[in-house]
């Protein structure tokens, strides 16, 4: 249901566009003449959250009322309704825009995680992590993560394994629920916590910690292998009309740093999200063909 308000009564402040609103869009919207939707008006404070474009047509054509429906929340909450409604119809918002909505949501809700605030902005979660990156140190960042289900979730698992530890030690007798729902973990992890607990064995397993040396990546370098020289050199590669295609896409891959600049640089900044997403599938299949191809006597039929 939709009431009709005066349009004196709204308020139009705290808008997710940097720059304001679009003049043509608004004259788009004024001469169409058909009824204007009902805007979205957050009830205690009766800031318009979605469709001020409509606001100003209305004004703009001479009207004096229009229908609105509420929004009950915080000005958080409608804060982040406003930036949802904008992303997902609308004249949409900018790149700048959405930055900019990310970065007010990482100064109020940190422990959101990337991918809950990119269901937001309409931005890539890769994008949101980058912007958190570039927004706070190592020291300021939260040890969790909030997701769009709404569950807490360690940024690492030793670091939840080391938050129920605590429990159990200040409450042994605290329910294994209330354990995995404070330190952010499952319930299974939480037993496994408790039992290592019990037989004196660091909460935390080496596979977990922190500390643990990561193994070194092999060299890449011909002595780890065939390099795409040395392929294309092949005769059993050369005179094979598959086994050349194969070549010629690894060639496209094989590019230097100032090559690579280059192509980022080329690439629209309102369109890099969409090829950062197509480079994520196509990385995926290759390494789905790697493994393929690593498999010993392999039928290919």
């Amino acid at each position: 249901m939709s009431d009709s308000v005066s349009l004196d009564t709204l308020m139009l402040a705290d808008s997710p566009r940097l720059d304001g609103e679009d003049p043509k869009h608004v004259e788009l919207l004024a001469v169409a003449g058909a009824p204007l939707p009902p805007v979205l008006v957050h009830r205690s404070t009766m800031r318009v959250i979605d469709g001020i474009h409509r606001i100003l047509a209305a004004r703009l054509r001479g009207d004096s009322e229009i229908a609105v429906t509420y929004f009950e929340g915080t000005d958080f909450e409608a804060f982040v309704r406003s930036v949802q409604s904008n992303v997902q119809h609308g004249l949409p918002l900018t790149r700048a825009d959405r930055e900019a909505a990310v970065l007010r949501i990482l100064e109020s809700q940190a422990a959101w995680s990337d991918r809950a605030i990119a269901e937001v902005t309409g931005l890539s979660a890769p994008t949101v992590g980058a912007i958190r990156s570039r927004a706070t140190d190592n020291s300021s960042q939260s040890q969790a993560r909030i997701g769009k289900d709404g569950r807490i979730r360690p940024l690492t698992t030793a670091e939840g394994r080391r938050a129920a530890a605590k429990i159990i030690a200040e409450r042994p007798d605290a329910p294994l629920r209330e354990i995995a729902s404070t330190a952010g973990i499952s319930m299974g992890t939480a037993r496994d916590v408790r039992d290592r607990l019990q037989r004196g064995d660091d909460p935390v397993p080496i596979k977990y910690s922190k500390d643990k040396v990561p193994p070194e990546p092999p060299r890449q370098d011909s002595a780890a292998g065939p390099d795409l020289q040395g392929l294309r050199k092949d005769p059993s590669l050369r005179f094979n009309a598959v086994a050349r295609t194969l070549l010629q896409w690894l060639s496209i891959c094989d590019i230097n740093d100032d090559q690579r600049n280059n192509l980022i640089q080329s690439v629209p900044e309102y369109r890099r999200d969409n090829f950062a997403e197509l480079a994520l599938v196509c990385a995926e299949r290759w390494r789905n063909l790697a493994k393929e191809l690593r498999q010993p006597n392999r039928d290919t039929g």
